[in-house]
């Protein structure tokens, strides 16, 4: 019999709070689709805000101070991720009261749900609440509540942020990516040795997991 191949293993660092790591995401689900590609996907905090205060800020005004970027840029932004996000099944509704978050607490949360094996599911339960329902994630009760949405425990949800039980092991996370160099997201790394960064589409990740299947052969 012909040996399996190991399913790919791909690590994704990432934050809720970007909308490129949803995109690249959907597009590199759609390119693993396409190739048939085995694979397991591997999530790991990034905080893109860090400093961010808890009630965090405005979005639009977040954008303009961080990168200097005009309302007529950030227009032209957001319509394109929310036409790049129809063409792969996500919706982002950009609104002028959004908010920028710290999502410390949010990686907690996801570290968490992955002792539950649910980490992923949480992740993109995540996503949605943010860039479609405009959910507050700044307060834990909402946090809570996307948790019970994939079926977890509220109360143990509540007692994870509350206690801070897994913010070493987050911090350590995040510090471990940092120092191999991660500066921005979504940065995927194959086989713990090929590093991809930002949403590259779908046709271009193809061509990456084809590369890498004529490698592993």
């Amino acid at each position: 019999m012909t040996p399996q191949p190991q399913p790919l293993r791909i690590d994704i660092v990432s934050d809720v709070v970007c909308p490129w790591c949803i995109i690249g995401y959907r597009q590199l689900a759609q390119a693993l689709e396409a190739t048939g590609t085995a694979h397991e996907i591997h999530w790991h905090p990034f905080e893109l805000n860090p400093d961010m205060p808890p009630e965090g800020q405005n979005l639009r005004e977040h954008v303009a101070e961080k990168y200097g970027t005009t309302r007529e840029q950030s227009e032209d932004s957001r319509i394109k991720m929310t036409e790049i996000g129809l063409e792969l099944g996500f919706e982002f509704r950009f609104a002028d009261d959004m908010r920028m978050h710290n999502t410390f607490n949010l990686h907690q949360l996801l570290h968490w749900a992955d002792q539950q094996g649910r980490m992923h599911d949480l992740k993109q339960a995540l996503f949605t609440a943010h860039f479609t329902h405009h959910a507050n994630l700044s307060d834990d009760q909402v946090l809570a509540d996307v948790a019970v949405e994939i079926g977890l425990e509220r109360s143990e949800a509540l007692a994870v942020l509350a206690d801070q039980r897994f913010a070493a092991d987050v911090r350590a996370a995040e510090n471990a990516w940092t120092n191999q160099g991660i500066r921005g997201v979504p940065a995927m790394v194959f086989n713990r040795r090929h590093l991809v960064t930002g949403a590259q589409g779908a046709e271009n990740y193809t061509r990456i997991l084809e590369q890498l299947a004529e490698e592993t052969h």
